[in-house]
């Protein structure tokens, strides 16, 4: 009887360390992805591309250069000047688009714009898809109180097949907000881009594609 007894204790024992090993692993790997996705965003602050004029970009994964070989070749890379990009997975002008913190555009605005810009980029949008309204105008005007003293462009979503339902709703708040704060705003529902897997991430050819209507669209509200 005792053997058996001393096995069911064992195996509990087992089960119990099996049980937690699987909840450590998930709360590691929620930190492990915000981990990496700040990592990334500091990589990418380094890959300064360009010369010229001083371009700060805010944006989220697709200016971070998520699944890209090389994060230098995200889309601000395909605009004129000396190119800062402060990019993070997964955030979006309201504060709780991403899980990750205090790392929404406004919050990251301070240190993007310490050396200041000749011209503020901000482009966002895809992870605003399941906020609201209110989420979304409270993160934007955070951001334009940031922006006020600079030339500043806002760069929206483009319909990215995995949150296609979604964009046209952020479209139209974003060009809203815009207008409101007499800032020019860029659609890029139009556009038709090669995109990942994951249906969500551009391909190469995506970044370079969106990085040129970008800058061909900033060219033309300049008369260029």
């Amino acid at each position: 009887m005792r053997p058996r007894v001393a096995l069911l204790c064992a195996l509990a024992l087992v089960a119990a360390l099996v049980l937690t090993g699987v909840v450590a692993s998930r709360a590691s790997a929620h930190q492990t992805k915000c981990e990496r996705f700040a990592a990334e965003s500091v990589q990418r602050a380094g890959l300064v591309t360009g010369s010229g004029e001083r371009v700060v970009v805010i944006g989220d994964s697709w200016s971070a250069g998520l699944g890209l070989d090389h994060p230098a070749l995200s889309w601000p890379s395909r605009l004129p000047g000396r190119v800062h990009v402060a990019g993070f997975a997964g955030t979006g002008f309201s504060e709780k688009a991403s899980p990750c913190g205090r790392v929404s555009f406004a919050d990251r605005a301070p240190d993007a714009l310490r050396n200041g810009a000749d011209l503020l980029v901000i482009e966002g949008g895809l992870n605003d898809f399941d906020r609201s309204r209110a989420e979304i105008k409270a993160g934007f005007q955070r951001v334009m109180s940031y922006a006020a003293p600079y030339r500043t462009v806002v760069v929206g979503p483009a319909m990215a097949p995995a949150r296609t339902d979604a964009v046209p709703r952020v479209d139209r708040l974003l060009a809203h907000l815009s207008g409101k704060y007499a800032v020019p705003y860029l659609s890029m529902v139009d556009l038709s881009l090669p995109y990942l897997p994951d249906r969500l991430h551009l391909q190469p050819a995506g970044h370079r594609t969106f990085g040129d209507a970008v800058s061909d669209r900033i060219a033309a509200l300049n008369g260029g």
